[in-house]
């Protein structure tokens, strides 16, 4: 008898065991036959099954792992191992499974069932996330930073009960301190803030105009307010399009802030899309120089696939 069909004999048996809830001898029957055939993806899902009975998740998801490293296109393997995942707490792992094997079988009924429970559960950790760091803000009066962690939570869930209540105890303390805030601005800085609202708003024209009137009435081009004005701006003219608008007001807070991320990343996309592309890929790499605990990874994601796609524009150019 080849070592194959010993392997096939010994899942049999296995088989057996497991059929009859004994687990134990059924994971040793799985075992001699990943002995004598360790390329049969079956032997370790079976087995993975069986730790996942006895609740063994750290041994179910080495199972699962195995499964996906022998045949990367057994969706039942990544199954295996999301599952595992999933009842140690590790739902980032378990969804980087799910993708994976929604990549190979995107209508497999198991893992879309476990991807949307999954999805729910990440949205209930971030509700409680947020629910608890509120609660400390509060306990801190910071009323500010208590209002903005919960309109995050809102935007996750707007219609949870708990996020609700304590929105409710929260948003009026908040717009009274924003009443007396806005009361003791600076003339200037009060239409700075008009020109916030209208951006948070989408009406982006109009806050173009705003901020223009601000910067008309400061003489000091490098001050804070300034500043913040062509940044803001210059989101104005990136959201309408107008890249050589935004070229020039990101370029305006760069003289002054030579390593502001958003204006570096701002411009880079602006300078893409005027077919600048050596100076943009020139900005790029100014934040690619970050550390990426600095800049944060979602930008330095955005860079790194910038930086790779005007490298082969580049190239391209080059050689017609």
């Amino acid at each position: 008898m080849t070592s194959k069909a010993q392997a096939q004999a010994k899942k049999t048996e296995g088989n057996n065991f497991f059929k009859a809830k004994d687990y134990d001898n059924a994971i040793a029957k799985y075992s001699e036959a990943i002995a004598f055939d360790g390329t049969d993806v079956t032997f370790f899902s079976n087995r993975s099954a069986c730790y996942a009975a006895k609740l063994q998740w750290d041994k179910a998801f080495e199972d699962g792992r195995q499964c996906v490293i022998v045949d990367k296109s057994f969706v039942k393997g990544y199954f295996r191992a999301a599952l595992a995942c999933q009842n140690q707490d590790n739902l980032t792992l378990a969804s980087e499974y799910i993708t994976r094997g929604l990549g190979i079988e995107s209508t497999n009924a198991d893992l879309k069932k476990m991807q949307k429970e999954i999805e729910d559960l990440q949205r209930k950790q971030k509700i409680d996330s947020v629910l608890e760091q509120s609660q400390k803000e509060l306990s801190n009066n910071d009323i500010a930073a208590a209002y903005k962690t919960l309109e995050v939570g809102l935007r996750l869930d707007p219609t949870n009960v708990d996020l609700n209540k304590k929105m409710d105890i929260v948003r009026p303390r908040y717009e009274r301190l924003e009443k007396e805030r806005v009361a003791n601005l600076d003339p200037r800085e009060k239409i700075k803030e008009q020109g916030d609202k209208e951006f948070k708003e989408a009406k982006f024209e109009q806050a173009i105009k705003t901020y223009t009137r601000c910067l008309d009435q400061l003489s000091d081009k490098s001050s804070e307010l300034a500043i913040k004005c062509y940044s803001n701006r210059a989101a104005c003219h990136k959201q309408l399009s107008n890249f050589d608008a935004t070229i020039e007001d990101s370029t305006a807070v760069l003289e002054h802030r030579p390593d502001d991320m958003k204006a570096l990343m701002r411009r880079a996309q602006a300078y893409e899309a005027c077919e600048r592309y050596k100076s943009a890929l020139q900005d790029v790499r100014a934040v690619l120089a970050c550390d990426v605990s600095v800049i944060g990874k979602q930008t330095y994601d955005l860079a790194n696939g910038m930086q790779h796609r005007l490298n082969r524009v580049i190239q391209q150019l080059k050689s017609s």
